[in-house]
C-alpha cells in the first residue's frame, strides 16, 4: 500500500498518462462503439449519433463516427476501418446502394456486435431499432384523402430500402383502401443526388393532371418543391398541398408551414445504442427489434377545408 501511494504521487506530480493502447490490449476491449451512417449532414442521422453520444458517454463508451455517401464501396471500406481501429461493436444505418449483406456477414462471422437503427438489413439475424414506417405512410395518405386530395404524387427512395420500400407500400394501401387507382406518372424515385428536386416537381407540375398533394421522402425537398411551386404561380395547398418527413426544425417556419412526420431520430439513436451495449455486456443475448413510433404533426401545407382524421396531434 505504501509503495501504491508513492508510485500514485510521482504518476501525479509527472502528469503521467496511461497508454490506453496497452489497457485496451490487456482487458480486450477498448469502449469505443463505431457509428457507420449514409451521410453526416442529413439531420435525422446527426440528431440519432446525438442520441446514441448521449448513451455512450452515459456508460463511459466513445464514439466512432464514420460515413459512407451512400456508396456501398464506401461503407464496407468503413466497415474495415472500423474493425481494424477494435471497436466493441456497430451501429449501422446502411446506405442507398447497399443491396448485399456480405461485408456485413462477415462481421457476425468474427463475433462483432451489429445493430441496425433507421436503415436496417433485414435479410440478417441481427438487432434492430426502426420506425413505423408502414403505418405512418398509411395514416399520412389517408390524411391527405381525408382533405379532399385525390391525386396524391409521391417521392421515395431507391425501393430496396427496408424503410422506403414500407413508406411506398404504406402509401399504396392507403389508395387501394380508399378506391384510388395508384398511377405511376405520380411516383418519382430519387437517389438523394442535390440537383434533382427541380426536375422531378417540373415532371409533376407539367403533367396533364397534375397532383393535388405531394408526399415528400423528407422536409428538405418538401421545401424546396413549395418553393418550385410557389414560383410557378400555385399556391400552397389550395392548389397542391404538400407533406414532408422528419419534422425538421425549419419546417415549422416556412410558408407556408410545413406539415411533416415526426421521426424520433435520437430517440431511434439512443435505443439502438442501448441494444448495443447490451450486447457487448453479453456477447450470448439474442437479437432484439425495438419498434419507436412516429406521428404526423399538421401544419398549414395540408390545411385544405375539409377536416382531418381525428386523433392527429397539432403542432
Amino acid at each position: 500500500a505504501e509503495t501504491r501511494k508513492k508510485v500514485l504521487a510521482i504518476a501525479h506530480e509527472l502528469q503521467y498518462q496511461p497508454n490506453s493502447i496497452a489497457v485496451n490490449l490487456k482487458q480486450q476491449r477498448t469502449n469505443t462503439i463505431g457509428v457507420l451512417i449514409p451521410d453526416t449532414g442529413n439531420p435525422f442521422f446527426s440528431r440519432a449519433v446525438s442520441g446514441i453520444q448521449k448513451i455512450a458517454n452515459t456508460s463511459g463508451y466513445n464514439v466512432m463516427v464514420c460515413q459512407s455517401n451512400e456508396s456501398y464501396d464506401t461503407e464496407k471500406s468503413n466497415l474495415q476501418s472500423l474493425v481494424a481501429a477494435h471497436v466493441d461493436g456497430l451501429l449501422v444505418s446502411i446506405s442507398r446502394e447497399s443491396d448485399r449483406t456480405d461485408h456485413f456477414e462477415t462481421l457476425l462471422q468474427k463475433n462483432i456486435p451489429v445493430v441496425f437503427f433507421d436503415r436496417v438489413c433485414q435479410a440478417l439475424q441481427t438487432s434492430q431499432v426502426f420506425t413505423d414506417n408502414y403505418d405512418i405512410a398509411f395514416e399520412a395518405t389517408q390524411y391527405l384523402i381525408a382533405k379532399g386530395c385525390r391525386r396524391i404524387a409521391t417521392i421515395t427512395g431507391p425501393r430496396h430500402l427496408y424503410t422506403t420500400f414500407n413508406r411506398f407500400q404504406g402509401y399504396i394501401d392507403a389508395l387501394t383502401r380508399n378506391n384510388l387507382v395508384f398511377d405511376p406518372d405520380y411516383l418519382l424515385l430519387t437517389d438523394y443526388r442535390q440537383g434533382s428536386v427541380q426536375a422531378y416537381t417540373h415532371h409533376l407540375l407539367n403533367l396533364e393532371e397534375r397532383p393535388d398533394a405531394i408526399f415528400a421522402m423528407n422536409d428538405i425537398i418538401a421545401i424546396e418543391m413549395m418553393h418550385i411551386i410557389k414560383k410557378q404561380g400555385l399556391r400552397v395547398p389550395d392548389d397542391i398541398a404538400v407533406l414532408g418527413f422528419n419534422n425538421e426544425p425549419i419546417s415549422a417556419f416556412v410558408e407556408p408551414s410545413l406539415s411533416t412526420i415526426e421521426h424520433p431520430a435520437h430517440d431511434i439513436g439512443a435505443a439502438a445504442a442501448e441494444i448495443l451495449l447490451s450486447h457487448i455486456k453479453d456477447p450470448t443475448a439474442q437479437p432484439t427489434k425495438k419498434l419507436i413510433r412516429s406521428s404526423l404533426v399538421i401544419r398549414e401545407s395540408t390545411e385544405l377545408r375539409q377536416p382531418p382524421l381525428p386523433k392527429v396531434r397539432h403542432a
